[in-house]
């Protein structure tokens, strides 16, 4: 045997499993970082599902703020319309009423053209009379018919301008001359 001891470090054993203790402890620390990786993947991956959610679930909220947000201005262009249909209404009626009080006018005034027309009438039917009985000679019927006209207020319409212009008195002067004759 040699003269220099052994040792459990210089022994051809003990390299070995060193270089396997080694070896080892190189495939435990590969495998940990190995394990690390792959919990840091599904950490990774859990963190982009979860923000994944949640961007689903603000992109829904959203979504119905946008659809909420449409029903409002659709609700706000509707009054608009209504508004403005409204507006036309108001000015249509206003023309209406105009309208309608022109109409009430005009009628009025039709009514009272009808009304001097048939006193018209009324005064040339007594105006004949009148006249018939001045050329017969009927003096007191002439006058008496003469007052019945003035008292029933006809002599006024009766046609002041003669429309023949042939020189001759209008019925209003004629009335006036015979009355001037018979009433004294």
């Amino acid at each position: 045997m040699s003269d220099t001891p052994t040792t459990p470090d210089s022994s051809p054993k003990a390299p070995q499993k060193d270089e396997r203790q080694q070896a080892r402890r190189q495939r435990s620390v590969i495998y940990y970082i190995g394990i690390l990786f792959i919990v840091a993947f599904l950490l990774l991956l859990l963190s982009f599902m979860m923000e994944r959610r949640q961007h689903a679930e603000d992109l829904d909220d959203l979504n119905a703020s946008l659809s909420g947000l449409k029903d409002s201005v659709s609700a706000m262009q509707s009054v608009q319309q209504i508004q403005e249909e409204n507006a036309e209404l108001k000015q249509k009626q206003i023309i209406l009423e105009n309208q309608i009080i022109a109409g009430t006018h005009e009628n009025a005034e039709l009514k009272e053209q009808t009304l001097n027309q048939e006193k018209g009438l009324q005064a040339m039917d007594w105006f004949w009379q009148i006249n018939e009985a001045f050329v017969r000679g009927r003096t007191s019927q002439c006058r008496q018919l003469i007052e019945e006209m003035e008292a029933a207020g006809l002599a006024d319409y009766l046609p002041k301008e003669s429309i023949t212009d042939n020189g001759r008195f209008s019925p209003y002067d004629r009335l006036m001359e015979i009355r001037n004759r018979v009433i004294r």
